[in-house]
């Protein structure tokens, strides 16, 4: 017998709503949910297969123990327990109790890593628990996908507003100008703006007689629906805003609107792009300088605009510079944190708003990575550092790693060099549902159940929403017999770094939501100032304790019925009670609230950022030469996710490097042939894809591939394995106030093979 229900979509940021068929224990077929108050039917190839990867024959259903040097399958008490056998006496030996360790560089806490991958933003218990887990772990070793992805815009957030989770997000459907640089979000349905049906909101943005104009080396699908479409060289972008921002001091244009009594350090910014010209920049940039300036004049003539950057703006050298030069653009027009230019989105379960006034502001550097001294952000550390943290002999090195839905093997560069230093690891630990690349080398993985059997809820994603709202779903399908839901897993998790393997995992819950009402007990600002968290906490309703926390987040959350103070407000059960989700109304100023800098302003021009506008300023005189590298992005593809799920392989999404006709021509390439490129970090052999959609001396190859690794169990996937563009890439140019690695503009060798 067959029945219908709803799924939040789990696979990329647009978190459309999907209809579901369910014959049995299985998803027979899935549509968009015509009547999601966000996403309102739309649906994708990578939705559309949402039953294929669920059922994917592939993913592991029980855990896997290391006996005698292979990995076999065990019941979950024995995983839990080869968890805290191979954990325990590492923290206990080395941990922060322990004595200090001479020749450290600073105290870094256990010598165990946690590597946490995109996937965690995906899921509910991604999002909930990894703090938990650090807090018990104690360790400064903590590595993301950020530093291979956004961490300059949470940098730039961090220096602008104090803030480093205060991003703003385009308001794409009150904008009249659409400025996209480094971004393809027809591909990637957006990131970092979370807008289902992105196709759909540019078009209506054209009805509306707004334009759209894409700064990218490639002509991505995004740039064939613009007005315009300007092919800057790859690494340049800093400079081309910059001789923007020129513009506007130049000629007049800079008008900051209602926002000026709210912004410092306006005089010195003009001070900073003083030698930004146009006529400066364009050899470099490779557009006219007349173009530059007529660039600044339609986004300063424009009724409303908004500047939209991703990762190909901030994977490369000077990705923070050009984060913040992003905003200053929309600052110095006039449109910042109203309708149609960039605002900030207000999660249901963010915090609520409090007081203006003066915050703790955002530091970079609080402690450096031991080996080759970079400053932390944001409390993580360039996942590059991570092989030379594992495998340079001395105090404070890494023995351990607890891996969290994450590939580094192949999304970090130098993947051979981090493969090796894995394997070398005294103990490591997975989560993950496949046997991929990075999890061969675990000594217990644990594989968190398919999507259809986990609820879900947006945590980070409604927080970068183009408008407010609220949706939740609970498990299409039941827990298999024995099968821990994925809260579950991480609170087990938690609960072995604390030697406390066996207890129930709802502590872990409870003593979070202890603490969280405490806080708020002890706010004046909250609605249950002075009452007793125990009290409280009893209210709370919910199957789980992940649904506890859900509930209590909801009520006290800027949208909340505050347990009590405002009936008509959210609760978990009003959630519960429209399915399709609640409206919460389109993005709203937020300024000065959302402010947490020191001064209480947005600080136009830190130190950080000066610095890195003199640096900047000695590339002026460097003109760019040979090849240069760039990722691209597929829509049926996400990093190294999906390669394994049928439906989604083939056609064009290939594993290829795209090669302009002139550039093939002069280096005597073929269609379909073979090349080699070469980087510095190594040499790949690769098919040759002839297209006018990349600029002469730009070559394409994607990201998330090289799937030929011994020892894992990716059946589809090994079959096209493709190559591994990431170990072209020694991984030694870094955007210095991130940490990001730079991964596109990466100069590159291309030769035929004879």
């Amino acid at each position: 017998m067959t029945r219908t229900a709803l799924r939040i979509c789990p696979l990329c940021e647009a978190t459309c709503g999907l209809s579901v068929t369910v014959d049995g224990d299985r998803v027979t077929a899935v549509r968009g949910d015509r009547d999601d108050i966000f996403s309102k039917g739309f649906i994708c190839p990578k939705g559309a297969s949402f039953g294929e990867l669920d059922a994917d024959p592939d993913r592991l259903t029980r855990p896997l123990v290391r006996r005698n040097g292979a990995l076999t399958e065990a019941t979950w008490d024995e995983a839990f327990a080869a968890v805290q056998a191979g954990l325990r006496p590492l923290i206990e030996a080395h941990g922060p109790d322990a004595p200090e360790l001479p020749g450290a560089r600073e105290a870094a806490g256990p010598p165990v890593a946690v590597v946490l991958g995109n996937p965690n933003v995906h899921t509910v218990a991604g999002a909930l628990y990894p703090p938990a887990l650090l807090a018990a772990l104690g360790s400064r070793s903590v590595f993301t996908a950020s530093t291979v992805d956004q961490m300059p815009k949470h940098v730039s957030s961090g220096l602008l507003y104090g803030d480093p989770l205060a991003i703003p997000v385009p308001d794409l459907d009150r904008t009249d100008h659409l400025l996209v640089i480094g971004a393809n979000p027809l591909d990637s349905n957006g990131s970092l703006c979370t807008a289902p049906d992105f196709p759909g909101r540019i078009r209506a943005l054209r009805r509306r007689g707004g334009r759209l104009t894409v700064i990218d080396p490639r002509r991505t699908r995004t740039a064939k629906l613009a007005d315009e479409h300007l092919a800057v060289r790859p690494g340049t972008d800093a400079l081309l805003l910059f001789a923007m921002v020129r513009v506007l001091f130049e000629e007049g244009l800079v008008d900051v609107g209602e926002r000026a009594g709210h912004l410092t350090g306006i005089d010195e910014v003009e001070r900073l792009a003083a030698d930004f010209t146009p006529e400066a920049v364009a050899p470099l940039c490779e557009v006219p300088a007349e173009r530059i300036r007529r660039l600044a004049r339609e986004l300063a003539a424009a009724e409303t605009a908004a500047v939209y950057g991703r990762i190909g703006s901030t994977t490369v050298e000077f990705g923070t510079l050009t984060s913040w030069l992003v905003d200053v653009l929309a600052l110095l027009t006039g449109n910042f944190d109203r309708p149609g230019g960039i605002m900030f989105p207000l999660s249901a379960t963010g915090a609520a708003p409090r007081p203006a006034g003066p915050g703790r502001g955002f530091a970079l550097g609080r402690w450096h990575s031991r080996v080759s001294g970079h400053p932390e952000a944001k409390s993580e550390l360039p996942i590059v550092a991570l092989a030379e943290e594992i495998d340079t002999p001395g105090a404070g090195r890494v023995r351990a790693a607890v891996v969290i839905a994450a590939n580094p093997v192949l999304s970090v560069p130098d993947g051979d060099r981090l493969d090796a230093a894995l394997a070398s690891l005294d103990f490591m630990v997975s989560v993950d549902p496949y046997l991929n690349e990075t999890s061969r080398h675990a000594d217990v993985v644990l594989p968190p159940p398919p999507p259809s059997r986990s609820p879900h809820f947006d945590y980070a994603f409604n927080a970068l929403a183009v408008r407010n709202q609220a949706r939740y779903t609970r498990a299409v399908l039941p827990l298999a017999d024995g099968q821990p839901d994925e809260c579950e897993i991480h609170a087990r998790l938690i609960l072995c770094l604390g030697g406390q393997d066996g207890a129930d995992p709802g502590l872990v819950d409870a003593m979070v939501i202890a603490a969280a009402l405490g806080k708020a007990a002890g706010d004046p600002h909250s609605p249950v100032y002075g009452r007793q968290p125990d009290a409280l906490a009893q209210e709370l309703t919910g199957r789980t304790g992940a649904e506890r926390r859900l509930d209590m987040m909801l009520r006290l959350g800027p949208y909340g019925e505050g347990f009590g103070a405002d009936p008509e407000g959210l609760t978990l059960d009003r959630l519960l009670a429209h399915p399709h989700g609640i409206d919460l109304g389109p993005l709203a100023p937020r300024v000065p609230g959302v402010l947490r800098t020191r001064s209480g302003a947005v600080e136009l021009c830190p130190g950080p950022i000066a610095a890195e506008a003199d640096r900047l300023r000695g590339r002026l005189t460097r003109l760019p030469g040979g090849m240069l590298l760039v990722g691209r992005r597929h829509l049926r593809s996400n990093n190294s996710w999906l390669h394994n799920v049928p439906a989604l392989t083939g056609g064009s999404n290939r594993c290829t490097v795209q090669v302009h006709p002139d550039d093939a021509a002069r280096l005597e390439l073929t269609d379909g042939g073979p090349a080699r490129l070469t980087g510095d970090g190594g040499e790949l052999e690769v098919p040759v894809e002839i297209t006018e959609a990349v600029r002469p001396g730009v070559v394409s190859l994607p990201h998330g591939w090289g799937h030929n690794r011994p020892g894992t169990r990716l059946g589809v996937a090994a079959a096209d394995p493709g190559v591994n563009v990431n170990q072209l890439n020694a991984g030694r140019l870094l955007d210095p106030l991130s940490g990001t690695a730079v991964l596109n503009g990466l100069p590159v060798v291309l030769t035929p093979v004879r």
